[in-house]
């Protein structure tokens, strides 16, 4: 064989094994699982930086059988259509908030209502036993997403302009207390004793600033995100609202899996939100300080008083209606 010859069997051959792996690259790929992840999350926010560590946790639990395709920002999907995404097949992972839930699971609203949840321990508590897997599965069937796990968004405490002694709901008569603008949030900061007063978000620290308003509510971080703490001089550890949402991924995408994906994929899951809410909790401790270093008062009312007051207005509502019988009572009995 001659030199040319030689070199142009060589020169076949490598572009075979090119070939061949290039094919076998694109076959590879193709057999992975695709889960693309859309998210209304900022890259700073533990709820962003939890998704890389659900796929970090995939890719050494189940090595090259997943596509994770992580989208923050809301860039795949505007916050709040992820769930018809996802029940349209468009989409395969979200978080989801119990009150997206609740707008075609009307029971799960019990989980948007006042002093219904007491902790972080408590919401997981509730949500990883027998209720949780009652409401998880009413979930699946009504909307076609299965949540896999309970991520913690924070603990909502009041944060009042001028300083008062606040220990019941009584104490609260009077304050024009912002809320969020929807009738559910407004309806918890009548049950809270204040009046409730919708303003977007974007208009609160002037509110504040100007007395428009006398307080609002957020979680603690997002207290000092905004910089409320520089026209308040109060915040009141209500902790009347223990917020979560639901990593949740679409029934189309679940039962494609077999048992052992499944197991991976909700492992990864409960990585993801074990990650956020260890962070997110401690961030939350770290935060007290920080406000007392402000010059904010930071005072714990009477708990209970307006645990019982509160539960006991919602209970009188229409919001309560549709909850099944009995599931406060469980909840409430939930260690």
């Amino acid at each position: 064989m001659t030199t040319s010859l030689i070199r142009r069997s060589l020169l076949a051959t490598a572009s075979a094994v090119v070939l061949m792996g290039a094919l076998l690259s694109t076959a590879q790929a193709q057999n992975k699982v695709l889960l693309r992840v859309s998210t209304p999350a900022v890259p700073d926010d533990w709820h962003a930086k939890m998704w890389t560590v659900f796929k970090d946790n995939l890719e050494k639990s189940a090595p090259g059988e997943f596509d994770v395709q992580i989208n923050l920002n809301a860039s795949l999907f505007k916050q709040g259509t992820e769930p018809t995404a996802m029940a349209r097949g468009n989409l395969e992972l979200s978080s989801i908030s119990a009150f997206d839930i609740a707008k075609l699971v009307p029971e799960f609203s019990i989980f948007t209502a006042g002093y219904i949840v007491r902790d972080p321990d408590h919401q997981q508590k509730v949500f990883k036993g027998p209720i949780g897997a009652e409401m998880f599965k009413t979930v699946s069937e009504k909307m076609d997403v299965t949540p896999l796990s309970t991520v913690y968004l924070g603990t909502r405490q009041v944060n009042l302009r001028e300083a008062r002694t606040v220990k019941t709901p009584a104490d609260l008569k009077g304050i024009k207390l912002r809320m969020p603008g929807s009738k559910e949030w407004l309806f918890l900061g009548e049950a809270l004793g204040a009046t409730a007063t919708p303003l977007a978000f974007g208009e609160v620290y002037l509110g504040l600033k100007t007395g428009t308003i006398d307080g609002q509510d957020n979680p603690l971080p997002s207290i000092r995100a905004a910089k409320f703490y520089e026209v308040t001089k109060q915040i009141v550890l209500t902790s009347h609202l223990v917020d979560g949402i639901f990593i949740a991924i679409s029934n189309k995408a679940w039962n494609a899996m077999n048992p052992a994906q499944k197991q991976k994929v909700k492992a990864a899951a409960e990585a993801a939100s074990s990650y956020n809410n260890e962070n997110r909790i401690k961030e939350e401790a770290q935060l007290v300080d920080f406000f007392k270093q402000q010059g904010l008062q930071v005072t714990t009312p009477d708990v209970d008083a307006f645990r019982k007051s509160v539960q006991t207005t919602y209970q009188n509502s229409d919001y309560a209606k549709v909850w099944p019988k009995g599931l406060v009572e469980r909840i409430n009995a939930t260690k």
